[in-house]
């Protein structure tokens, strides 16, 4: 059955800015040479991101929660994670994380540092720098703390706090604090972490490269480290570097999940994936519409070549994607039918 590009578009225009907000003349004035043809036009919106005010009322969310922790919180430091830190979202109405990370200790890869220090053959494929550093790191004095009482304790104060100033505040999740900022329109997830170092943050100098631990009220424990700020940070750059190319790819993928007839289990964090695996240099200058079928031949190559699926790695590059995964080569199959119907209905406006 052929889509009804016109309705699909309106879909994602009213997901994207839903208080219709006026767009950028430049961006509307292409659209309107695009008029006559309604793939086109759903191409260049599913790519388009949400407009400055939307996001900036997301950050303003945040950033008010801050001001009211602060006041009473210490050794605290705040992040932002998540796709709106690199403008891959597609909702106007896009919630924000705010990582309130407790300064009083950090943790670090100890027992993978130790072998590595311990075995020569490990140890010769790294610089000398590298080594000084690492030992450096084991050698710095202990946290005399708890840990995990720390981290309960900024989380049961951060409670207390919202729960006094905002009217709708859920304190009911094992992972985060969740407000509702009513005069913005905004949601805000408050998640207590501490920072984490593996042998990458700290051959790295840290920065960008630490990764956070979450802490889990319910099981009262730190979750599994992520590392999001090298993830942000490289997509931002591939994108500049691409004038925004990558963006838009990934943009496009979850904007055709989100409005498919089907159930897609792949998360923004497998979609990301999937877009920075693409050599840039094949797609740096490539037009907006020629970005469609660059990523049927990706899709379709995770779906049809084991080795390309088995090796694909996540922004961070610390782990496999797909590897062993037959459930989610399952749902990047489904994607692709989205995309091939999508690319065959451009290819039949002989452009």
């Amino acid at each position: 059955m052929a889509k009804n590009y016109r309705l699909l578009t309106e879909s994602i225009r009213a997901r994207i800015n839903p208080d219709n907000i006026a767009i950028q003349k430049a961006f509307s004035d292409e659209l309107s040479t695009l008029s006559y043809s309604d793939v086109l036009t759903f191409i260049r919106v599913a790519m388009k991101g949400v407009e400055l005010e939307y996001t900036q009322k997301s950050k303003d969310a945040g950033e008010r929660v801050k001001e009211h922790l602060l006041k009473e919180l210490t050794d605290v430091t705040f992040k932002y994670q998540g796709s709106v830190m690199t403008n891959t979202h597609i909702k106007g109405y896009s919630d924000i994380d705010l990582l309130t990370i407790c300064e009083k200790f950090y943790t670090y890869d100890s027992s993978n540092i130790k072998e590595l220090l311990n075995t020569p053959v490990r140890r010769e494929k790294f610089r000398q720098a590298s080594i000084e550093k690492l030992e450096r790191e084991v050698n710095r004095s202990n946290y005399t703390g708890n840990s995990l009482d720390d981290l309960k304790k900024m989380r049961l104060d951060s409670e207390r706090i919202l729960l006094d100033v905002y009217k709708i505040c859920d304190i009911s999740h094992s992972k985060a604090i969740k407000i509702t900022n009513l005069s913005l329109n905004r949601d805000v997830d408050i998640v207590i972490a501490n920072w984490y170092d593996d042998v990458s943050s700290i051959i790295n100098d840290k920065g960008d490269f630490r990764g956070i631990q979450i802490y889990n009220k319910e099981k009262n424990k730190k979750e599994k480290a992520d590392f999001p700020f090298i993830s942000i940070n490289r997509i931002n750059e591939r994108s500049t570097s691409t004038n925004g190319r990558l963006k838009k790819m990934i943009r496009f993928l979850k904007n055709v999940k989100a409005i498919s007839e089907h159930e897609i289990d792949l998360s923004s964090f497998d979609i990301n994936a999937i877009c920075y695996d693409i050599d840039p240099t094949k797609y740096q200058n490539l037009t907006i519409f020629e970005l469609v079928p660059l990523l049927h031949v990706q899709l379709k190559s995770i779906c049809t070549n084991n080795d390309h699926s088995d090796k694909l790695i996540s922004v961070d590059g610390r782990e496999y994607i797909f590897s062993g995964n037959a459930t989610k080569l399952d749902n990047v199959k489904k994607l692709l039918g989205e995309v091939e119907g999508v690319y065959s209905d451009f290819l039949k406006q002989n452009i």
